[in-house]
């Protein structure tokens, strides 16, 4: 078994993606069958993805990622990640844009294959606390 840096791939990924707020660097990063379940919910396919990540890009003004922590099982096909976005809320989770700060902590679960590109995220994050805060601030 050749043992690989997985955490590199995906600490990449959300370096080209996430900081740099680029969802075009996905097609070089992800299968073509990438799927991401956030929340319970499946989007499958890279175009759908890159949906998905601009319309979360838009949803908070200055969108900052930041790493706090990632490892990776023995055989580098699974990467674990705990992250932290904040920014300004421009419409999240169909809310009001009132500009509100957001500050969201998430942790992902990224299957990484043999070639080095994603295949799946499993995300979980913080998005009901940020929802009532921002409910919270407009009322």
């Amino acid at each position: 078994m050749t043992h690989r840096n997985a955490v590199a791939i995906v600490e990449n990924f959300w370096k080209e993606v996430w900081q740099s707020r680029n969802p075009d660097a996905i097609d070089a990063l992800v299968a073509e069958d990438f799927g991401i379940t956030s929340g319970g919910v499946l989007i499958e396919s890279r175009p759908l993805f890159k949906q998905w990540v601009a319309r979360f890009l838009a949803s908070i003004n200055d969108f900052r990622f930041e790493v706090v922590e990632s490892f990776q099982d023995e055989s580098g096909s699974r990467v674990v990640s705990r992250w932290v976005v904040t920014g300004r809320n421009n419409g999240f989770m169909g809310s009001h844009p009132c500009q509100s700060p957001i500050r969201m902590t998430g942790t992902a679960v990224m299957h990484v294959r043999p070639d080095g590109l994603l295949q799946h995220n499993w995300v979980e994050r913080s998005a009901l606390e940020v929802h009532r805060s921002l409910a919270a601030a407009n009322s």
